[in-house]
C-alpha cells in the first residue's frame, strides 16, 4: 500500500515551494489533516491559517493571485467545493484568477467522520464552473505530477484528493498532462474508465475478468475536465462496452462526463460504479466501499451484465 494523495501534496508543495518564492499557501485550520502542514513548517512566512472561514480564505487566495502569487487553498472537500462555493464561482473562475483549490478527505473513505464530510458531489460542482480544471489524482505520483503541473499553469485548478492511504499505480516521475488520460491496461471486450482509489480497483477487476476470459482496457482519467474526448471515442469504438468508477455520486461526475461524450459523438453500451443519489455514513472505509458497490467485485459484476446484456 503507498502513501495518501493529501500526504504526496503535502510534501509537493514544500518542494515546489523552495524554487517559487511566489507560491502561498492557505488552510481553514486543518493543516495537520490536508497535509498543508509540511509546508507552514518550511515557509512559516507564506503560509496562512484563515481559521475556519473558508469563504474568506478563498476570497484572500483570489485577492494574493490577483496580486501575482500563486495561492493554494486547502481544506476538506465537503467545506472546498461546498461552503466556499459562491466565492470560487464570482471570485476565482468569472474573472479566470490563478487560484489552485487543493482539498483533502473527499469521497466514503473519509470513514468514521460520516456523510457530513464525505463529499461525494464535488466533482459535478466544480466540472460545471467555467473556467475550472477539474483533476483526481490516482495515487502519491500522479498527485505530484498534477500539483507541479498546477504550480505552472495560470488559471483555476481544483485538485481532489483522499484521506486513505492508496495502491502506487503511476510510475515515479510522471508528467501530467491536462486533458489526456493514461491507458493502464489494453482490452477488446470493453473498457472500465476510472479516477481517484477506484483506479487500483479497476485494475484488480480486470485481472479477474481476464481469468473469465474478458479482456478489459483500463483507462485513468485523472483529467476529469478538460477530459480525453479522443480516448473516450476510441475505446468506444474499439470494445464493445464502457464501465465508468469513481468514489463520488454517479450524478455528475466522471460518469456524466463520458455519457456527454459518447451520446454526441460515439454511442455505446455504458455503466456507470459510484454512489446512487445517497449521502454516505459512519463506518470503516473499506466497508462503506463494500455497502456502497465500489469494489473490484462489483466492477467485475457490473462488466459481466453490460457484456451479457450486448
Amino acid at each position: 500500500m503507498g502513501k495518501a494523495t493529501r500526504d504526496a501534496y503535502g510534501e509537493t508543495l514544500k518542494r515546489l515551494g523552495a524554487s517559487d518564492p511566489d507560491i502561498i499557501v492557505l488552510d481553514a485550520d486543518l493543516s495537520s489533516s490536508t497535509k498543508t502542514s509540511v509546508f507552514a513548517k518550511a515557509y512559516k512566512d507564506r503560509f496562512f491559517n484563515t481559521g475556519i472561514a473558508e469563504a474568506n480564505m478563498i476570497g484572500v487566495a483570489a485577492g494574493l493571485a490577483s496580486a501575482g502569487k500563486i495561492p493554494f487553498a486547502s481544506t476538506f472537500a465537503v467545506f472546498g467545493a461546498g461552503r466556499a462555493y459562491e466565492q470560487i464561482r464570482n471570485s476565482v473562475c468569472y474573472p479566470k484568477l490563478n487560484v489552485k483549490i487543493a482539498v483533502t478527505h473527499a469521497g466514503l473513505t473519509v470513514g468514521e467522520d460520516g456523510a457530513t464530510h464525505q463529499m461525494l458531489e464535488d466533482i459535478a460542482l466544480m466540472r460545471v464552473l467555467p473556467n475550472m480544471t477539474v483533476l483526481v489524482p490516482a495515487d502519491a505520483a500522479e498527485t505530484d505530477a498534477i500539483v507541479t503541473w498546477a504550480a505552472s499553469y495560470k488559471g483555476p485548478v481544483y485538485i481532489r484528493m483522499g484521506r486513505a492511504k492508496c495502491e502506487d499505480i503511476m510510475p515515479e516521475g510522471s508528467i501530467f498532462e491536462p486533458g489526456k488520460s493514461t491507458e493502464l491496461k489494453d482490452g477488446k471486450d470493453v473498457t472500465i474508465i476510472a479516477c481517484g482509489i477506484m483506479v487500483a480497483k479497476a485494475m484488480e477487476a480486470a485481472s479477474i475478468l481476464e481469468k473469465n476470459g474478458i479482456s478489459a482496457r483500463v483507462i485513468n482519467m485523472s483529467s476529469i475536465k478538460p477530459i480525453d474526448e479522443e480516448a473516450i471515442i476510441k475505446a468506444a469504438k474499439e470494445t464493445k462496452a464502457v464501465v465508468t468508477c469513481e468514489e463520488h455520486s454517479i450524478i455528475g461526475g466522471l460518469g456524466g462526463a463520458v455519457a456527454e461524450i459518447l451520446c454526441k459523438k460515439a454511442p455505446a453500451p455504458m455503466a456507470m460504479i459510484g454512489t446512487e443519489d445517497t449521502f454516505g455514513e459512519s463506518g470503516k472505509a473499506e466497508d462503506l466501499l463494500r455497502k456502497y458497490g465500489l469494489t473490484s467485485e462489483h466492477i467485475v459484476k457490473e462488466v459481466t451484465a453490460i457484456l451479457e446484456r450486448k
